[in-house]
């Protein structure tokens, strides 16, 4: 869902490329090893081009990593089925292109092209699950019964056919008109299932509206979106492919889970104790995932409780282990074991989880170049999270800086959405003013004001500093 957006005149991303290091090319081996991938045959597996499977992805995304079917159980319940790109059969263990991945991570979107983990030969063709071709995957079969709990999980290596690439937008116009197509007519109700399962486990979604920059014509528009219940409905069929995933290799002893610390007390004390100055009602016994669950974060008091939820969800982090169990397993967003396993197209360490599962579902041994690999991924993973992120922030920060820059003196009108303490100076360190953060209504930029600001309400503030070169924008109270 679009909520609002603002020109931006041409932009150069060019030094933000480079100040990241990203690279510009594959080396000519890691190429090689993939344009030969591409024109293979696919491998002799199960044939599942009957299910009708459909992607749901961005409009302009090639890069598809899943492709979903959603039926009835006979007797009750549902069957998912969750077919995701088979990465592993288009990479060999110790060629260039391995190689050239580890070194990659991850794929790094900006504005003007993404820097992918795989050449776009395979990740947006051979590989992608794109509609009416042949493609090899991993199929995940998810049993749940009528309360959307899992009562069955089966995994094996298929070859899968899309029926038609949707969009969010579309999916959710479809969805508002009740005419969502066969394979996913039943994604609301699935979706509304897993969600009130996890909000009664303590599952915690920040409702945050994202910045993105677009292009548009010759220029560029900042874009600030939050996603749409159809988006939120496919998250949740991801989430409990995670979850299964984890449990597997739990079960197995040997893998690799994305996880978070659970919360602090005292941590959930201090949100519970912003909540009544917010005007944000907490029901007595109401999770913090339940009652964020109610807010419309595009209301500045509500968009400030959700600002301050933010602080519950740090130390995110990928753990491997192999024999014994980690000693905190759990992600504390889901509030249950969880694995990233559905986006091996973009992300290194998913292509190596899903292999231990199929291993370990099969019964047998996890191959030694995966258990090798798992306990060097999260160093790898942890050290591309900091460059994709740089990359989107950055990204972010040149637009806000190159639309503002000729704006400098104006006031506009904004809403308050963190204050920090001030500090005075003392021990070598600078003093800091008072001020926080806040996000204006036009243009949706969010950013550092100095002043005594009140949290949660609107202000109007002015425009100090807006400069291009060191992608920053600056204001102050007026």
């Amino acid at each position: 869902m679009v909520i609002r957006r603002v020109l931006a005149p041409r932009i150069d991303f060019g030094a933000l490329r480079r100040e990241l290091g990203l690279p510009e090319e594959f080396p000519a081996a890691a190429q090689r090893e993939a344009d030969a991938a591409a024109a293979a045959p696919l491998p002799a597996v199960a044939d599942r081009t009957d299910v009708p499977f459909v992607t749901v992805d961005p409009a302009t995304s090639r890069d598809l990593d899943q492709a979903m079917h959603l039926a009835r159980r006979p007797g009750g319940g549902f069957r998912i089925r969750y077919a995701i790109a088979d990465v592993f059969t288009h990479v060999r263990p110790g060629g260039a292109l391995e190689v050239e991945t580890w070194r990659r991570g991850q794929t790094v979107y900006l504005p003007d092209g993404n820097v992918p983990l795989h050449p776009h030969t395979l990740s947006e063709g051979a590989a992608s699950l794109l509609p009416d071709a042949d493609r090899a995957a991993v199929l995940w079969t998810i049993d749940l019964d009528a309360d959307g709990a899992m009562v069955a999980v089966t995994l094996e290596r298929a070859r899968v056919r899309s029926r038609a690439k949707l969009d969010y937008s579309g999916v959710q116009r479809d969805a508002d008109a009740g005419r969502l197509p066969e394979p996913i007519a039943l994604l609301p109700e699935i979706g509304a299932l897993l969600t009130a399962r996890g909000l009664h486990r303590g599952a915690i979604n920040l409702p945050l509206p994202e910045q993105d920059v677009e292009p548009d014509g010759d220029g560029w528009r900042l874009v600030l979106r939050g996603p749409g219940p159809m988006e939120e409905h496919n998250a949740q069929i991801s989430l409990l492919t995670g979850m299964a995933a984890a449990d597997i290799m739990l079960a197995g002893r040997i893998g690799l889970l994305r996880t978070m610390p659970p919360p602090r007390p005292e941590a959930v004390e201090r949100l519970r104790l912003a909540a009544g100055p917010l005007g944000v009602h907490w029901p007595a016994g109401a999770t913090v995932g339940a009652v964020l669950a109610g807010l419309d974060a595009s209301q500045p008091r509500a968009a400030a409780f959700v600002d301050q939820a933010a602080e519950l969800m740090r130390g995110a982090a990928y753990t491997a282990f192999d024999g014994e169990l980690p000693e905190q397993p759990e992600h504390g967003g889901v509030a249950a074991a969880y694995a990233h396993v559905t986006a091996p197209l973009r992300r290194l360490a998913d292509r190596y989880a899903t292999e231990a599962c199929l291993a370990l579902h099969e019964g047998r041994e996890v191959p030694e170049h995966v258990r090798a690999a798992l306990p060097k991924l999260p160093e790898v993973m942890a050290t591309t999270d900091r460059t994709a992120s740089a990359a989107t922030r950055g990204a972010v920060e040149l637009a806000e800086a190159v639309l503002l820059a000729h704006r400098v003196g104006e006031t506009f009108e904004a809403a308050v959405l963190d204050v920090d303490e001030p500090r005075p100076a003392g021990n070598g360190r600078p003093g800091r003013p008072p001020g926080g953060t806040v996000a204006l209504d036009e243009p949706p930029v969010r950013a550092r004001c100095t002043g005594d600001l009140p949290l949660g309400e609107r202000v109007r503030v002015r425009l100090t500093a807006a400069d291009p070169a060191q992608r920053k924008v600056a204001f102050e109270k007026a």
